[in-house]
């Protein structure tokens, strides 16, 4: 292949000479080098690269040309020549807007490149950008880069030109290796294929060197960000996106001529009634089951109020991947559950430009606008219905707090909580004078906030001070840990550690903060995800960045809890769950648990052992039945059968296998029987001293299992000094020492 080293492709395009010397006015470098860029018909969605970010640097680059005070801005990105893209990116220079235009930099072979396939050419990218800035006869006021590999760039340049470093990373690594481990990529894979090494060393360089970083959320910064040893807080702000206003505006009437009205109305018995509106991808995630259940369950609000949902786009449920299917499959069975046949929608199709026509409808019919999420960092379809004079309910996580905050347009619940959903629901559609209140607001927030007139405003505003004469801020000294990714992880169970001294639960999570930058925290329970996140929200127990629930059948990663799918597809190996049922629900002494605490791949009773079989005989009669599987009893009440390789301990071990921390570095604490097989072996274990059960009595003896004085989560503190968990991270005594 051709290496492009001379900068710009097809001659330089240098402005008139007139004006080639300083000018008065802000000079802006944006830089966002992947991805195809043009001023007109973005292709959103063509690929991983050609996302959100594409939308963003190209709307902040025409609202920022539009301010006054702005004499350019400059969006630098990679020129493309390639026959199997569009010939728009093969020009070196293409008007945006005004004063703003696109510039395209030569670098590497012509064709079009995955991001992942840059890294080798961006020193080039550098250089020949540097070359086109000198010969153009003004150079940037500030150069602001967007993602890793433009931060790479985007240092080199800031610290060759002498001016400031603004960067916002769109996407980070840290969190992008979880989601990769979750899609069951091996380390191995995730490091070759998407050169996250190289990633997150560039996304820490680029910390250090920045003087603003922008973000979107204050639980980005904190939950995201704050994984990097480099994360100052002081220097970053919160400017969120703006919203396109063209798009997504209050009712005209129109509306309701519209094809996608027809389609949510031939689903409704009175289709004129308020729709409560739920915009969301078929995610788990989403939360939708715990919507339609709310409203199934609720006579009044199902009276009021139609239920529209609407989550991506199928022909046929079977055809989707497994995710997918069983959340759409699991809203057909809700809705035939609750028999809301002619109260809810469900339409299969919808385009892009019916996404705003959904918002009206709702809004003109008087209802609301619905975000139940399990957990939501940004929140943009919360920001679109409140352009479109629509009141809100949401999730109270990340983004949305910030968005009612910012625009007191709705309600935040509990997302497990049904009876508060169907609250806030009925809050809004009762009374007319409050929701018209709600929209209102909602409109004024938007422009006030999430306009990108708005953003370019607190834009100018925090990098005025980087501009105004002066030093830059003086960056402390951040030691960088000899690792890249964590070294150590700590896991303990839920109710039985965390739960019952405050006071120490407390301190637990001051320690596990201050530490999380070289240990993982994770939470292994019996609980439901569900469940165990609606308890961990009750007692201000952190985000984990690992939680195995359902006695380790189920694990999700942090920052939106995205299910380890490889987990589920090793785990389901001669797993026939009606099969276990058959042979234990006839015996005595068994009685089956709510549904809430049965999953895909756990079967639980409550067991009367005064009654019911000896365990060893409940586990022949599993044999018999060629039935292999696993089987626990926890606290002398609880049965548990899951698949024969899922257990609290094979998942801890699937976990550091697959992130590849050492089980010596790992510390355990365990509550009952069930969390035997993941204190046993080569980690670090503790028992807390309330949990000094019978059922872990006989751990006592066992090597590298410590049995704390303290109790609850005050015995975990105990044990990290008892093992120097974040220094040495050693037994005492071993080797020696």
């Amino acid at each position: 292949m051709v290496s492009r080293n001379s900068g710009l492709g097809g001659g330089s395009p240098s402005l008139p000479e007139s004006s080639q010397t300083a000018a008065p006015g802000l000079y802006v470098l944006l830089l966002s080098i992947h991805g195809l860029i043009r001023s007109h018909d973005l292709e959103l969605g063509r690929d991983a690269d050609t996302g959100g970010q594409t939308l963003y640097v190209v709307e902040l680059a025409r609202a920022l040309a539009a301010c006054p005070g702005v004499a350019r801005v400059d969006l630098v990105t990679r020129r493309v020549l390639d026959g199997q893209v569009s010939p728009d990116y093969s020009a070196p220079v293409e008007p945006l807007a005004g004063n703003a235009r696109i510039v395209r930099i030569d670098a590497g072979p012509e064709g079009y490149l995955a991001k992942e396939s840059l890294w080798d050419h961006l020193d080039s990218f550098a250089d020949n950008t540097l070359s086109f800035l000198r010969a153009e006869g003004r150079l940037p006021d500030l150069v602001h880069s967007h993602y890793a590999d433009a931060g790479y760039v985007g240092k080199r340049l800031a610290a060759q030109l002498g001016v400031p470093l603004v960067h916002t990373g769109h996407s980070l690594g840290r969190v992008k290796r979880r989601r990769l481990f979750a899609a069951g990529l091996k380390h191995d894979v995730i490091e070759a294929r998407y050169q996250m090494g190289r990633r997150v060393e560039a996304e820490e360089d680029t910390l250090a060197a920045a003087e603003l970083v922008i973000a979107s959320t204050a639980d980005e910064v904190e939950e995201q960000y704050g994984l990097y040893d480099h994360y100052q807080p002081g220097q970053m702000r919160v400017i969120p996106p703006g919203v396109d206003l063209a798009r997504f505006k209050p009712p005209d009437g129109g509306e309701r001529a519209e094809p996608i009205a027809g389609e949510v109305a031939r689903f409704l018995r009175e289709p004129d009634k308020p729709l409560v509106l739920a915009i969301s991808r078929p995610d788990e995630r989403k939360n939708i089951a715990t919507l339609v259940q709310a409203y199934g369950s609720s006579a009044e609000l199902q009276e009021k109020a139609n239920l529209v949902v609407v989550a991506g786009n199928r022909d046929d449920v079977r055809d989707l991947d497994g995710g997918a299917q069983a959340v759409l499959g699991n809203l057909l069975l809700d809705i035939d559950r609750y028999d809301l046949y002619g109260r809810i929608a469900y339409p299969k199709h919808h385009r892009r430009d019916e996404v705003p026509v959904l918002y009206r409808l709702a809004a003109s019919s008087g209802g609301v606008f619905i975000n139940p999420a399990l957990t939501e960092p940004f929140g943009l379809t919360l920001i679109e219905a409140a352009a479109s004079g629509l009141p809100i309910v949401a999730t109270a996580d990340g983004g949305p707090r910030d968005i009612v905050a910012n625009c007191r347009n709705g309600y935040l619940v509990d997302p497990l909580d049904g009876d508060a959903i169907v609250a806030a629901l009925l809050e809004v559609i009762d009374d007319p004078d409050s929701r018209r209140r709600l929209a209102q607001q909602g409109l004024e927030g938007v422009q006030r906030h999430y306009s990108w007139t708005a953003h370019a405003e607190a834009y100018l505003a925090a990098v005025r001070p980087l501009l105004e004469g002066g030093t830059a801020p003086a960056h402390p000294v951040l030691r960088r840990r000899p690792r890249l990714y964590h070294d150590r992880a700590i896991f303990t169970d839920l109710d039985q550690n965390l739960l019952g001294d405050p006071a120490s639960l407390a301190d637990f999570v001051r320690v596990v903060r201050a530490n999380r930058k070289c240990a993982s925290f994770g939470i292994v329970t019996g609980r439901s995800l569900e469940s165990a996140l609606k308890v961990m929200r009750r007692h201000g127990i952190p985000m984990p960045d690992v939680l195995i629930s359902s006695l380790g059948t189920a694990i999700h990663y942090a920052p939106e809890y995205q299910e380890d799918k490889a987990w589920s597809r090793h785990i389901d190996h001669l797993w026939t769950p009606r099969a276990v049922r058959a042979v234990l629900d006839e015996l005595p002494g068994l009685k089956r648990q709510g549904k809430e605490e049965q999953t895909g791949f756990k079967v639980s009773y409550f067991i009367d052992p005064q009654v019911a079989p000896p365990l060893e005989t409940i586990n022949s009669l599993l044999h018999q039945a060629e039935q292999t599987v696993n089987v626990s009893l926890a606290f002398g009440q609880f049965l548990d059968v899951t698949p024969v390789r899922a257990s609290k301990g094979m998942a801890l071990r699937w976990f550091t296998h697959q992130w590849g921390i050492p089980l010596e570095h790992v510390l355990a604490a365990g509550g009952s029987g069930a969390d035997e097989d993941m204190m046993r072996g080569n980690t670090l274990a503790v028992v807390v001293a309330n949990r000094h059960h019978e059922e872990l009595s006989k751990l006592a003896d066992v090597e590298r299992i410590y049995f704390a004085q303290a109790g609850y989560a005050r015995g975990i503190l105990e044990a990290i000094e008892h093992y120097d968990f974040y220094g040495s991270c050693n037994v005492p005594g071993a080797d020696g020492r």
